[in-house]
C-alpha cells in the first residue's frame, strides 16, 4: 500500500470535517428513498435509480477524486470505476426496474444488506472506530452495500451492466478492510459474492431456458 493506516483514516476525518451536513443529507435521502420503494415500487425506483447514480457520481469526485488521490495514485483509477457506475446508473433509470419487488431469499438478503448499509455509520462507531477519522455515509463501501442490497430486491432478471462494478468494489473494498481492520466493511466480501453468485444462477437460467427451447422441450 502507498499509504499508512493513519493517513487512510485521515481521508476520512477530512471528509467527514468537510461534508459532515452532506453525508447526514445523503443519510436522510437514502432512508427516505427506500422507505418510499419499499411502500411504491414500481412508482418510486426510478428515483431511486437516479439517486444511487448521484451517490456513486458523489463518491468518484468528492472521495475519490478530492481526497483519495492525495494519498493513492490509484483513486484515480476508483474515481473512473465510480463514474462508469453512476452513468450506468443513470442510464437504467430509463428501464422499468422494480426494487423491492423479489421474494425469498433475495428479498431477505437485499433488505439485510439495504439495512445494514443504512446502520453502517453507527457500526463503525459501535466497533471502536473515532469520530471523525471513521468512514460514515457517501463513502464507497456504505455506498457499495447500499447498493448491492437494492439490485437484489430486484424480482425480475438482475441487471448485469449495473452489477459487475459493485462485485469489483466488493473485492477492493473487502480486502483492504482486512487490511486495515474495518470490521464494519467485511461484509462487503460476503455482499459482492452474492451478488456474483445471483448472477451466475441467473445466467445458467438462461441457458438452461435456451437450451430447453432449441430442444422443445
Amino acid at each position: 500500500m502507498p499509504f499508512t493506516p493513519d493517513q487512510f483514516f485521515e481521508v476520512f476525518a477530512q471528509y467527514n470535517r468537510t461534508f459532515w451536513l452532506i453525508a447526514l443529507a445523503w443519510w436522510l435521502g437514502s432512508a427516505g428513498l427506500m422507505v418510499a420503494v419499499w411502500r411504491k415500487p414500481v412508482r418510486i425506483s426510478p428515483a431511486l435509480t437516479i439517486f444511487l447514480g448521484a451517490l456513486w457520481a458523489w463518491n468518484a469526485v468528492a472521495y475519490h477524486g478530492w481526497l483519495f488521490t492525495r494519498i493513492n495514485p490509484a483513486a484515480w483509477l476508483f474515481a473512473l470505476l465510480f463514474a462508469v457506475q453512476a452513468v450506468l446508473l443513470f442510464l437504467a433509470a430509463r428501464r422499468p426496474v422494480a426494487y423491492f419487488t423479489a421474494t425469498g431469499a433475495r428479498r431477505i438478503l437485499g433488505f439485510g444488506l439495504v439495512s445494514y448499509a443504512l446502520a453502517y455509520p453507527f457500526l463503525t462507531l459501535a466497533l471502536g472506530r473515532t469520530y471523525p477519522a471513521t468512514p460514515t455515509f457517501g463513502v464507497p463501501c456504505p455506498t457499495d452495500l447500499l447498493t448491492i442490497g437494492a439490485l437484489l430486491t430486484i424480482r425480475d432478471r438482475l441487471p448485469v451492466s449495473l452489477a459487475i462494478v459493485p462485485v469489483v468494489w466488493s473485492l477492493v473494498g473487502g480486502s483492504a478492510a482486512v487490511l486495515f481492520n474495518v470490521p464494519t466493511d467485511f461484509v462487503l466480501l460476503g455482499a459482492g459474492g452474492v451478488l456474483a453468485a445471483a448472477l451466475i444462477a441467473q445466467g445458467r437460467d438462461r441457458r438452461s431456458l435456451a437450451v430447453g427451447s432449441a430442444t422443445g422441450t
